[in-house]
């Protein structure tokens, strides 16, 4: 496949284009942490995000590259999570219509965020088809631009711009792990650590109950998502097309964890760091803790993708 992906110069200036939109988000250390690990672990807290995830990042990329005259007819996708939010936040700030097609069982806490970010929400079935279909319909009837949530340049551009602020702030690290779903995260990760630092590692993290990344890795061809069951919500969507060629060139390899581990994880940084996190978001840790000879006496920089979970159901 022969894509022209962003170059580095078109990361820095997509930085720069949603400067208006985003945080940049702290690096937070855990000494205790450290410790139980065998490794120093810098985490960039994109639980802090807007919106609380980084995908206000490639949101707000996507959204500001449009026309005028495409913006002024709106955005559509169509999400459950993360980028449901995302994008009618960052179509908020643009001053712009956001039409959101969403499973009607999606968790009530997302449709909230979705509303109180003035997007729009039509409600479907809770399969992919009825998604695809309804979004369709919504596209033809608004003329909306439909921006994906992963597989889609202008988005992992937008997310390439979290590695960038990493590598920036902590310019020694021998490692860096994201977590992957969709790979739009990792994708951008990837290409961004390439860029600015070819002996940086890049390490993706995927629970055992959703691992078509992992597959798909080790086959060498995209090995479809069948029945993903893990407490990682976030993480559940198969892998996108572009990110697996990102992947295939730059991450070296993927790990995983069980739920039980992503648990553990989740609790551990709830405890010692004292801040909140989505399961999704505590995969990167579990995968390290369960292969710590792999990072021994490394410097490890951990993406927290986000912090969007319902407190009425913690696991612990």
């Amino acid at each position: 496949m022969n894509t022209a992906f962003p170059t580095l110069e078109d990361i820095q200036t997509a930085h720069e284009r949603i400067q208006p939109f985003i945080h940049r988000t702290p690096i937070l250390t855990s000494s205790a942490i450290n410790e139980i690990a065998g490794c120093e672990i810098f985490f960039k807290c994109e639980n802090f995000q807007k919106v609380g995830a980084f995908k206000a990042r490639g949101a707000a990329n996507a959204v500001m590259k449009l026309s005028e005259a495409d913006k002024a007819k709106g955005v559509a996708t169509h999400s459950s999570g993360n980028h449901a939010a995302a994008l009618a936040r960052a179509a908020s700030v643009a001053g712009i219509p956001a039409y959101i097609v969403m499973p009607s069982n999606a968790p009530e806490i997302k449709k909230k965020a979705v509303k109180g970010y003035g997007g729009k929400i039509i409600e479907c079935e809770p399969n992919l088809k009825a998604r695809e279909t309804t979004l369709e319909s919504v596209v033809e009837k608004t003329g909306a631009t439909f921006i994906p949530p992963y597989d889609f340049m202008d988005v992992i551009e937008g997310q390439a711009t979290c590695a960038l602020e990493l590598i920036e702030d902590q310019d020694n690290l021998d490692i860096i792990m994201a977590p992957v779903g969709g790979g739009g995260l990792l994708g951008g990760t990837a290409l961004t650590a390439h860029y600015l630092n070819s002996n940086l590692e890049v390490i993706a993290a995927e629970p055992t109950g959703a691992d078509d990344a992992f597959q798909s890795f080790h086959a060498g061809k995209i090995i479809l998502q069948s029945g993903p069951n893990t407490i990682a919500d976030g993480l559940l969507t198969s892998l996108g097309v572009l990110n697996f060629e990102l992947i295939k060139a730059y991450v070296s390899d993927i790990l995983l964890a069980t739920d039980p581990q992503i648990i553990a994880a989740m609790r551990l940084i709830y405890e010692r760091m004292k801040i909140v996190i989505e399961p999704s978001c505590a995969v990167p840790l579990a995968a390290l803790l369960a292969n710590q000879d792999r990072f021994r006496g490394k410097k490890v920089g951990v993406i927290l993708s986000g912090g969007n979970v319902d407190l009425g159901k913690l696991p612990f």
